[in-house]
């Protein structure tokens, strides 16, 4: 059963949406026409009015997903798992919501389209003086830092971290939450501009992570010891450097590969590192109900309305140039998170 506004609401028709039916580079990506997403059970349907872009949308495109049980979608697939904007109609067994909302969510693939059906349990209500496009925005690199931060971290006073890739969109928000919970927080960068957006976040050191170099230059920073936690989301082209960054018994989280997978890492090599622990953490495993996602929206959302979070928009898109938005965030060109405006609506 599908319930709807309690005014009428005119679909326009067909819709517009960026679709593969086929893993590869941005030459897959399908401007397509598609119809309106019906609800099922547990499921709102939202008008989506901002998308954000991230690199997961990238790595669905080129297949590295494919044989995930998490995060495995099927062909032909609608891209984009994150959007904000107005719940339209709801299936059955959805209580939570209205017609009418303003909401946002991440984790649920379809939101490169101008409307998307989404498990209501992904989904969380915007505040109203928070604008959707910085809602669209927050989600998943919101949640994400939010739980590297606080579940994965347990960043405090006394606590010291590294943060790769520091001037991207998880990055400029993990440095933010890592200060306001009391750690010292060290940054790389590929360029010396990124490296200013970091030091700007908060970071009390940011070095370039070119050629391994920043694990001497974060052993001298801190007496030869070396940082309690590394959050890494580069992958193959720093993470053995990361090992030499980090203490005696300290902590590894790779949570990203954006340069590549690394597929010959032997267990023996943490031991020689000095025992440390590695985790490779995903964001859906932290978001395991609909009470845990909603307590970090609430957190997020409060922080940016107080002024105490800033989220920089590193470009705003349509769903005409999303190819060119790939790009740039795959040739690191972007400082910040990047946004699909809906252009139609």
């Amino acid at each position: 059963m599908l319930y709807t506004f309690p005014v009428a609401v005119k679909f326009k028709s067909p819709l517009k949406s960026i679709q593969i039916d086929r893993y590869g580079g941005s030459e897959v990506l399908i401007h397509r026409d598609i119809a309106v997403p019906q609800p099922a059970a547990g499921e709102v349907l939202i008008r989506i009015t901002h998308a954000g872009i991230n690199f997961m949308d990238i790595h669905t495109r080129e297949g590295k997903y494919a044989k995930s049980q998490t995060y495995k979608v099927g062909l032909p697939c609608t891209l984009g798992m994150e959007g904000a904007g107005e719940i339209v109609a709801f299936g059955a067994g959805v209580t939570d919501f209205k017609a009418g909302d303003r909401v946002a969510y991440c984790i649920a693939w379809g939101s490169y389209a101008e409307y998307a059906a989404v498990p209501a349990s992904r989904v969380v209500k915007v505040p109203a003086a928070l604008p959707l496009e910085m809602a669209a925005a927050s989600v998943f690199h919101g949640f994400t830092a939010h739980y590297l931060a606080h579940d994965v971290g347990h960043l405090e006073p006394g606590v010291s971290c590294l943060v790769h890739a520091a001037s991207g969109g998880i990055g400029q928000i993990l440095i933010q939450l890592a200060k306001r919970l009391g750690a010292t927080v060290y940054a790389t960068t590929s360029t010396h501009e990124k490296a200013q957006v970091a030091r700007e976040r908060g970071a009390d050191l940011a070095v370039l992570y070119e050629d391994g170099g920043f694990a001497e230059a974060i052993r001298a920073a801190t007496a030869g010891r070396g940082v309690d936690v590394v959050f890494d989301s580069i992958g193959k082209a720093t993470l053995r450097d990361s090992f030499r960054a980090t203490r005696k018994r300290g902590l590894v989280v790779a949570y990203g590969s954006v340069s590549g997978s690394v597929t010959d890492l032997d267990p023996i090599e943490l031991g020689e590192a000095g025992s440390l622990f590695l985790t490779r953490p995903r964001l859906a495993d932290h978001l395991p109900d609909a009470a845990t996602t909603r307590r970090r929206a609430d957190e997020i959302f409060a922080a940016l309305l107080d002024g105490s979070l800033k989220i920089s928009i590193a470009g705003r898109y349509t769903l005409d140039d999303v190819a060119a938005a790939h790009a740039a965030l795959e040739e690191r060109r972007m400082i910040g998170k990047p946004v699909i405006a809906m252009d139609s609506q």
